[in-house]
């Protein structure tokens, strides 16, 4: 390896961002241990909370997510009686739908998602935080595209 792989290993969005998505899932999955909800369940029940209910593929979209990895989120939620899924009105399609128990565990697990979002925020300022996530939907949709 020579410096100027380095350099590119050390640049590397990708490797970059995954470092950083580990430890934020860390340290939201800590603070929200309380409610019993990891922060990949609370997005899940979140998305579904506030704009569901959703077929699996349109949920898929939105959390930008294969749907085989969210057939596996999404067993445990439905285990914990958080979510239903059923057959759509064509019977191809599952629909995702919030159980009161899910709108609950969403409420549990709100504050200390909030207390997460505010140390962030503390650590490197409001705008820094806003630029940063204006950044990371821009990358988000470029690869949308490709």
């Amino acid at each position: 390896m020579n410096a100027d792989t380095e350099a590119a290993f050390v640049g590397c969005a990708c490797i970059n961002t995954r470092m950083a998505a580990r430890a934020l899932t860390r340290l939201y999955d800590e603070a929200l241990a309380p409610s019993g909800v990891r922060i990949t369940q609370f997005a899940v029940l979140a998305a579904v909370a506030f704009h569901g209910p959703f077929t699996m593929k349109a949920l898929a979209k939105v959390l930008v997510m294969d749907r085989t990895t969210l057939t596996a989120d999404l067993r445990p939620l439905e285990a914990q009686g958080f979510v239903t899924v059923v057959p759509g009105e064509d019977r191809r399609t599952r629909v995702v739908t919030i159980t009161p128990r899910g709108r609950e565990a969403v409420r549990a697990a709100a504050p200390l998602w909030q207390g997460v979002q505010a140390r962030i925020e503390a650590g490197i300022g409001a705008p820094r935080l806003q630029a940063l996530l204006s950044d990371l939907r821009e990358v988000t949709a470029l690869t949308q595209d490709a």
